[in-house]
Order: structure tokens, then C-alpha cells, then sequence
């Protein structure tokens, strides 16, 4: 499954809940203000790290770009472009946007 968050963790739990709740081996996609939640020193820092062993997460470069963070992205998480967005839909059967 894909989950695709697009609020900020700072203002949202969908971030929190996702990671509670998604299945090992589903993927997370970052867009939005919801890319907010995978830079370095961030307060969600230690929640996507202990995720990585069993999520594949990944973040919107251009949403990155756009808030002036796409050199702040942490260790393991996956920046793609729109392109990378319609495959990871495409590959995957379901998706839950969190809202």
C-alpha cells in the first residue's frame, strides 16, 4: 500500500499515525507541507528513522525544493519527482491518503 501525507506534521497527527499504523513493507509518500516531517533536526527526526527498517518513505523533491529544504533531507528517505510520484501510484494496488 502507499500512504501519501500532505499536512504538516506540526500541525496534523497524519504523519504519527501513518507510521503507527501502516504495514511493514508499504510505502510513505512525503508531498506538500507533509515533506516537512522528513528533514534533518526536525522533531519527527526519530520517528521516520525507527520507521526505515520496515517502510519505504519517500519525499516530493519539488515540494522539498520549494520550502528551501532539499539539502536537509534525512538518511534513507527517497526524494522523487512527478514523474517518481505516477510510478510509485502505478506500482502500488492501494493508497491512503492521510488527511
Amino acid at each position: 500500500m502507499l500512504h501519501i501525507v500532505n499536512k504538516s506534521p506540526y500541525e496534523r497527527n497524519a504523519l504519527e499515525s501513518c507510521l503507527r499504523l501502516a504495514i511493514n513493507g508499504s510505502a510513505v509518500l512525503l508531498i506538500e507541507d507533509g515533506v516537512y516531517g522528513a528533514v534533518k533536526g526536525g522533531s519527527f527526526e526519530g520517528a521516520l528513522q525507527a520507521a526505515l527498517p520496515g517502510l519505504k518513505i519517500y519525499a516530493l523533491g519539488p515540494d522539498l525544493s520549494a520550502r528551501g529544504m532539499a539539502d536537509r533531507v534525512l538518511d534513507g528517505v527517497s526524494v522523487v519527482d512527478y514523474g517518481g510520484f505516477v510510478d510509485l501510484v502505478a506500482e502500488h494496488s492501494n493508497c491512503q491518503s492521510w488527511l
